[in-house]
């Protein structure tokens, strides 16, 4: 048995007490997400209700959930922490690192031989601290986490940005960096600040062509990629309770593009069918026992603006189908407005290719409603006009839909099977194209369409949409297809108009696999060798960061002044960098290399203020570095934004960046830069950023007096002698000072242990 029932009833069993001492010191009705946070509250209630947006509180999660690109630094960490084993059940997953290219059995092979290496630590490293292993080919973390491990009413924290999936399940589940995951497997609680409640009312029902998926796709339209910063989305209402258990994953996990800490459904029915159908009767029992609990007060669903920060509402009933994008997956389209947006902007027409599955939308239900699409499609003379690709979430979903006759529909229409894996979603793609200059489309059912993203392509316009969309516009082969109302032509000239998709929420016949890909940890660990080469070019051992040296920061060098969007991706790309995920040094190769410089609309050139002569962002503070010259970073707004890959941290304080200035941070970014030790600073004044000059020598100034509000002094020294004095805020609590003294969150644990 992979989960843990004798955990999960003794969080059940504190439930009720806690909920009730909770309600108390509110003195209301409380939601559902209330109801979680209180109870997952590391030590007793405090004496006045947490302050939302503003108090920063300690939980304690039941579970912790690794993917194989962000354990090797999480793990890395954690064996500096001085402990002999995981102080909670955790997990690791190898889903990133398998690169799509052929098709599903070669390309597992090839990547089995090629990251060797980096399987080898993962599973020494698991088998020595106690913790559970999925091998590659098992499937993606967020769906075996979904299908194994996620339980209603628990909180967990994952080392990628889209842990939220849990919540389709009822769970508190938080996308993390590698050292908060450290914090909590080391036993230690785990901070966040309290966050704000956005409601989400659910009315009608689903129907037609349109699916779970734009629900996300309408709310990111609304909210933004910004809008659910700091903030946690609870969806209810009678068209929440119609929404399968997966199909509330899917909306779940893409709430990581709209900023949100997580996302979350109370449980209902649908839930405790899907726990049944996957070998989970006895937690179905456990949660249906305590499924007063497992809901917010009826009270709170009444009168939502009462307990909310925000409320939407949605009718499912009226709800388009959704194309968004490209290049961000807030900019949101009715699928009736899509086609003629194509043409006013000028996107590439022409269809490329089309691929559905990926951690968002690979479940039973989105496979078989595709795969009526397929057959029908097969039956009636239509192949893809695209190329077409199929990502199974996981080994026991992709061997049920096999063994019930859906896959072989994909492969007749002439899709490809691609491995149980992120794949394309991550930039983990070999894109076949002729002629990758050229301006050209694709439409994925994934979750994110940054630039570049998928296949590494500037070129390249990224739509996200629903497995059944992306299914039908691959099949005519246009954007501007509007399944709906238009027809597509088969190969005997006849006009044919496709059925809306049907499909299956769970297999009739039970979910079945042959081997789910799951090593146990040894008992005792004490004797098993972690393994690690002192020559890899993969794996590096680390080495604890230098704590602050007491004194105010002067003489700093402006690295980049960044333009615009600057996610996770930008400062940290993905695809083939994934290979060095476990080596510090070499990855900070990457560092950056993808963020604009506003001085000359260039990526990965920037002036050595040392020199006078441009180079690679990498080498240019690497020569700071070799200088003992501190450097600053700028940025815009949401900087950060996007994966929780903390690499996108540890590079810049690795290299020797002391400090990111920016007009807003993405959440999960702020927080990794702070565990690290950097300093993570925000504009009072937003303007400020606009004096900032290109040849700019930089002081920081009341570090000596660094204090939870109250605001630091930056002084911008220009070449032509004039100076610019501008104040900066920052969100730093007592704790988070320490972490910034003492060089990283790290150091503080591995003293305390040491104590």
């Amino acid at each position: 048995m992979t989960y843990d029932i004798e955990m999960i009833k003794k969080v059940y069993s504190n439930l009720s007490s806690r909920i009730e001492a909770a309600r108390k010191l509110l003195g209301r009705p409380m939601t559902f997400t209330e109801k979680i946070l209180y109870s997952h509250l590391s030590n007793k209630l405090p004496s006045s209700p947490c302050k939302r947006g503003v108090d920063y509180v300690d939980f304690q999660p039941d579970r912790v959930g690794m993917q194989d690109a962000t354990a090797q630094m999480a793990l890395l960490q954690f064996m500096q922490a001085g402990r002999k084993k995981v102080a909670v059940p955790s997990t690791v997953h190898c889903d990133h690192l398998i690169q799509a290219d052929i098709g599903a059995k070669k390309d597992l092979e090839t990547a089995i031989t090629k990251n060797k290496e980096v399987y080898d630590f993962l599973a020494s490293v698991s088998n020595k601290y106690g913790i559970g292993f999925w091998k590659p080919g098992a499937g993606i973390i967020h769906q075996v986490i979904l299908e194994n491990y996620a339980f209603p009413g628990g909180m967990m924290i994952g080392t990628d940005s889209h842990t939220p999936n849990a919540g389709g399940l009822g769970m508190i589940a938080i996308g993390v960096g590698g050292a908060d995951a450290c914090d909590v497997m080391a036993g230690l609680p785990w901070e966040l600040k309290f966050p704000q409640l956005i409601g989400v009312k659910l009315t009608g029902k689903l129907s037609g062509w349109t699916s779970a998926k734009d629900v996300i796709l309408k709310v990111a339209g609304i909210l933004t990629v910004k809008g659910g910063t700091d903030r946690i989305v609870e969806y209810f209402g009678p068209g929440a309770e119609s929404i399968s258990c997966t199909g509330k994953g899917t909306i779940c996990n893409m709430g990581a593009e709209i900023g949100a800490t997580t996302s979350i459904f109370t449980y209902d029915k649908k839930m405790s069918d899907y726990l049944k159908s996957t070998g989970r009767a006895d937690l179905a029992s456990l949660a249906d026992g305590v499924a007063e609990h497992l809901k917010g007060d009826k009270e709170a669903y009444e009168n939502p603006e009462k307990y909310f920060d925000q409320v939407i509402e949605i009718d499912l009933n009226t709800l388009e189908p959704h194309v968004n994008g490209p290049y961000t997956p807030d900019l949101a389209w009715p699928i009736s407005k899509f086609a003629q947006a194509v043409k006013d902007n000028g996107w590439p027409k022409e269809l490329e290719v089309g691929l559905i599955g990926s951690c968002t939308n690979s479940s039973y239900e989105d496979i078989s409603r595709a795969a009526s699409l397929a057959k029908f499609a097969v039956e009636h003379g239509l192949k893809t006009k695209s190329e077409y690709t199929v990502t199974p979430g996981s080994e026991q979903v992709r061997y049920t839909v096999d063994r019930d006759g859906y896959l072989s529909w994909f492969e007749k229409m002439g899709g490809v099977v691609l491995a149980n894996a992120c794949g394309p979603c991550i930039g983990q793609w070999v894109r076949h194209t002729k002629d990758p200059d050229k301006k050209n489309s694709i439409l994925t059912s994934f979750n994110r369409n940054f630039s570049k993203r998928n296949d590494g392509n500037p070129n390249t316009h990224a739509f996200v949409s629903s497995p059944e969309i992306v299914t039908a516009l691959a099949l005519a082969g246009d954007l501007t297809f509007n399944p709906l109302v238009d027809t597509i032509t088969n190969d005997k000239g006849e006009k044919v108009k496709l059925p809306e998709p049907t499909g299956i929420e769970l297999p009739s016949a039970g979910f079945d696999v042959n081997d789910r890909g799951y090593q146990e940890p040894a008992k005792d660990g004490s004797k098993v060798e972690v393994l690690v080469s002192p020559d890899s070019q993969r794996l590096q051992l680390l080495d604890p960061f230098s704590a602050w040296e007491g004194v105010d920061l002067k003489n700093l060098r402006l690295l980049i002044k960044v333009k615009g969007k600057c996610t996770t991706d930008h400062i940290s790309m993905a695809g083939p960098w994934l290979k060095y995920r476990g080596h510090l040094d070499n990855i900070s190769n990457n560092m950056l290399i993808g963020a604009v410089n506003i001085f000359n609309n260039k990526t990965d050139s920037v002036k050595n203020g040392l020199t006078g002569e441009y180079g690679s962002v990498p080498a240019v503070q690497r020569a700071y570095k070799a200088a003992h010259v501190g450097s600053v970073v700028v940025g815009d707004e949401n900087y950060g934004e996007g994966s929780s890959r903390e690499h996108a941290a540890m590079e810049p304080r690795f290299l020797g960046v002391r400090v990111i200035l920016v007009k807003s941070f993405a959440r999960i970014h702020e927080t990794n830069l702070k565990k690290q030790g950097m300093l993570a600073v925000t504009f009072a004044n937003k303007g400020d950023y606009d004096k900032i000059r290109e040849d700019d020598t930089i002081d920081v100034l009341g570090l000596t007096t660094f204090a939870p509000g109250k605001p630091l002094t930056m002084v911008f020294h220009h070449a032509d002698g004039s100076s610019d004095e501008i104040k900066l805020n920052h969100s730093y609590n007592e704790n988070q000072i320490e972490w910034f003294k003492a060089g990283g969150a790290l150091n503080i644990i591995r003293s305390q242990v040491k104590a």
